[in-house]
């Protein structure tokens, strides 16, 4: 799918040649080991080269340039992958063959240069004021989750299954860590992700090979790597706290629940446990949201989803305060059912569909393309649509019965109204 070149040790050059697309993308992605602090330092550090750099320094010269660039795209952001955390920066510009004039390629990748190499420091650092600027702008994102109810109770439930973990950090890092931040850490850090990090750059789009490879090797001089060993999510004790009960001025209910699967991603059984995922609560033919919500009218939405990095499986809800126990109740009888192999043809079918049409949709955009690459590219066997197609076709009633039946209860999450 991709042409993989290693250009520098720790840095690999992804490239798909493909005329399915007018665009040009590009993605480089930064990965370091996942902490709190490493967290609310990168995602600040990802705002400030956001909006500015040394030619370009403000936000207005800076869009203003790329609406010129026959309105390129360009952004920073942050994310997580199991115990890995990812500063991610993503370019996308019209291919000049369906220009009649220009050369929109080069100059995005001189683009790229500047807004990597040469940010927009003053006596060697980042300017005070726009780092203020940019840690009060994070600190709004990682507030935002205490307004929305569903996310903050995900979270919840996730700090109280995996406390002190990846798990449980937040991409975007915490409001204390963030406000410690100053100019000299945040150069430091930026310093020390070009330095270190681990990096994957992408490109999709027309281009020649040849000729790509050249210029992003001379537009990004990154160095050799040391010796980095991106950590691994390890086995956490299951002795959590079993129920928990908050109350919040609100009217809806969440309750959440969390489940232990030792099924991770990459795992042999890794296919087997997305199917019983789709079929106990992934989809809308799914036997929670046909059972919690249509038949039983107890929830206005209700669902499951499966953390492979991180061996948990989520049911999340939202539902009125008095029907908490008949809820709990309901959703413990579809994991059951699916463990006493209850599981029809038509549950079966429609799960594997939904998987695939979801994996061709994704491969319907450069980005998606670059995305499920990224993430499947770990695995020893290389990635193929036709792969995973045959790998969920082949699954079985009696093994999503026997993925159900691995399935441990560790946690349930309830918040609630105060006057309830």
């Amino acid at each position: 799918m991709f042409l993989t070149t290693e250009i520098a040790k720790g840095v690999s050059l992804h490239i798909r040649q493909t005329a399915q697309f007018k665009t040009i993308n590009f993605s480089i992605k930064w990965r370091a080991p996942l902490s709190e602090k490493t967290a609310s330092e990168r995602t600040v550090l990802s705002n400030v080269l956001q909006h500015s750099n040394e030619k370009f320094p403000t936000s207005a010269s800076y869009r203003s340039y790329l609406d010129d660039l026959f309105g390129t795209v360009l952004y920073f952001d942050t994310t997580k992958r199991g115990a890995e955390h990812t500063l991610l920066f993503n370019v996308e510009t019209v291919n000049d063959q369906y220009l009649s004039h220009g050369n929109v390629l080069n100059e995005a990748i001189e683009l790229i240069n500047e807004a990597i190499f040469k940010p927009n420091f003053e006596n060697g650092q980042f300017k005070e004021a726009i780092v203020e600027r940019e840690k009060s702008m994070v600190v709004q994102r990682i507030q935002s989750i205490f307004d929305d109810k569903s996310r903050y109770a995900q979270k919840r439930l996730t700090e109280i299954l995996r406390p002190n973990s990846p798990a449980s950090f937040s991409a975007n890092g915490t409001i204390g860590d963030v406000k410690a931040i100053t100019p000299a850490s945040l150069t430091k850090t930026y310093e020390e992700m070009l330095k270190n990090d681990v990096i994957d750059i992408y490109i999709v789009g027309d281009v020649d090979v040849d000729e790509i490879t050249a210029k992003i090797k001379k537009a990004l001089p990154f160095a050799d790597r040391g010796n980095v060993n991106l950590p691994k999510v390890i086995a956490f004790n299951d002795q959590v706290q079993q129920y928990t009960k908050e109350t919040q001025e609100m009217k809806q209910g969440k309750l959440h629940i969390g489940y232990s699967t030792p099924v991770r991603f990459g795992d042999e059984d890794f296919a087997k446990m997305q199917i019983f995922n789709g079929i106990f609560g992934g989809y809308a033919h799914s036997k929670i949201f046909m059972n919690v919500r249509e038949r039983e009218s107890l929830a206005y939405y209700a669902s499951s989803s499966y953390s492979s990095h991180y061996g948990l499986l989520f049911v999340v809800s939202g539902i009125e305060p008095t029907n908490e126990e008949k809820a709990r109740l309901v959703i413990a009888e579809q994991l059951t059912s699916i463990q006493n192999g209850e599981i029809t043809d038509l549950e079966l079918a429609q799960t594997k569909a939904m998987l695939i049409n979801q994996l061709k949709e994704a491969l319907d955009s450069s980005r998606g393309q670059i995305e499920i690459f990224d993430q499947y590219k770990e695995l020893p066997e290389p990635f193929t649509l036709d792969t995973w197609v045959t790998r969920w076709s082949n699954v079985t009633k009696q093994d999503v019965q026997e993925m159900a039946k691995q399935i441990k209860l560790q946690a349930t999450y309830f918040l609630c109204g105060k006057e309830e």
